[in-house]
């Protein structure tokens, strides 16, 4: 390949770049548009590769080299600051246990609906043994084949098996109460909302999530998604409890969605600071991105956090493990929404309910 060929190839490959780093700033809730919302991590490698190129391989002769490449600069600036949260090189945002007398652990798997492996996620699970499990995309035979496997420590129970991929079963060795399903955007999506009796004194409030995803075979666009994450962050908000909010959020820890539900919250998420857990495509080994969260209130403390082994879902399990230690949470507070960041929330809301009512 001529040296003019090979720089228009690059040029239009760094081009292509710029253009998915723009995408997500077009304020549109498009599927199309808030995919590229997604594989940052991916963009912030193809970038510094079309940079990397262009340097070592084409002399600078003008305006138009000097131009692109700072263009290319810029992008990867962009793409690699909303990853760097989630590496080792950012600071904790929950920091770790100090006092493990009062630990809770959680291990949630999205188990893909037909998979028929059974026997491989309840090994899985077993071998965590952690206090409260969470599945989702789970149907009667799912429902049949987990509990058929579950010790009878697990005496919280809550079971919202479905044929539509949004069905979800809770356990927990703790007790359970308060419990509601709710159905807060659809009346085929459940969301599961209750207490736990931590100790004789301590209640956590728990909110398990599993909303649509923007897809052309789901939903056109994110604002179901959108809609259903602000509704929750205004409920932790408002909680009185500490708050645990955990499952399959369709949505990347780095997205303006993302982001406003935990300024929104105040809840703080386990992987700044120490790496992304990929969960999502277990199928792929590039395109690969965070989709399955935890996040808490800021009395608890990390003990432990793990991707565990691949259950033949297209979604790894997640295995996390806290401290409760309200005393110390003044170490790690994050600031409460401004006025801007709860209208943003209350207006997502209304756009879901505006649309509701035109269709």
């Amino acid at each position: 390949m001529k040296n003019s060929t090979f720089k228009t190839v690059v040029t239009v490959f760094g081009f292509i770049a710029i253009l998915f780093t723009l995408m997500p700033f077009v304020a549109l809730d498009y599927w199309w548009i808030r995919m590229f919302d997604f594989p940052h991590l991916q963009l912030t490698f193809l970038t510094a590769l079309a940079l990397l190129i262009y340097f070592v391989k084409f002399d600078f002769k003008n305006w138009r080299d000097y131009f692109f490449a700072t263009l290319l600069i810029s992008c990867f600036i962009f793409q690699f600051s909303k990853i760097f949260p989630y590496t080792a090189f950012a600071k904790y945002e929950i920091l770790e246990t100090v006092d493990d007398k009062v630990t809770i652990s959680l291990f949630t798997s999205n188990v893909l609906q037909k998979n028929v492996e059974y026997e491989v996620l309840n090994n899985t699970c077993k071998q965590t043994n952690a206090d409260v499990l969470l599945f989702t995309e789970t149907n009667e035979a799912w429902k049949t084949h987990i509990t058929k496997g579950l010790s009878p420590s697990y005496k919280g129970q809550v079971e919202v098996p479905k044929d539509n991929t949004y069905g979800m079963l809770l356990y927990s060795k703790f007790e359970l109460f308060d419990t509601h399903v709710k159905y807060l955007v659809s009346d085929s999506v459940p969301s599961i909302h209750t207490k736990l009796k931590l100790t004789e004194k301590d209640t956590v409030q728990i909110y398990a999530i599993h909303p649509t995803p923007p897809m052309p075979q789901e939903n056109p666009s994110s604002a179901d998604r959108d809609a259903e994450m602000m509704m929750i962050a205004q409920m932790a908000l408002k909680s009185k409890y500490p708050v645990i909010v955990i499952g399959d959020f369709n949505d990347v820890a780095w997205s303006q969605t993302s982001k406003l539900f935990q300024n929104v919250s105040r809840l703080l998420d386990v992987r700044k600071g120490r790496g992304l857990y990929n969960t999502y495509d277990a199928n792929s080994y590039i395109m690969r991105w965070p989709l399955d969260h935890i996040f808490l209130s800021n009395e608890f403390r990390l003990d432990e956090v793990r991707r565990c082994q691949d259950v033949h879902s297209d979604h790894f399990p997640l295995y996390t493990k806290f401290s409760f230690e309200p005393e110390l949470k003044d170490q790690q507070t994050r600031p409460y929404p401004t006025d801007e960041q709860l209208k943003r929330a209350q207006d997502q809301i209304d756009n879901f309910y505006d649309n509701l009512k035109n269709k």
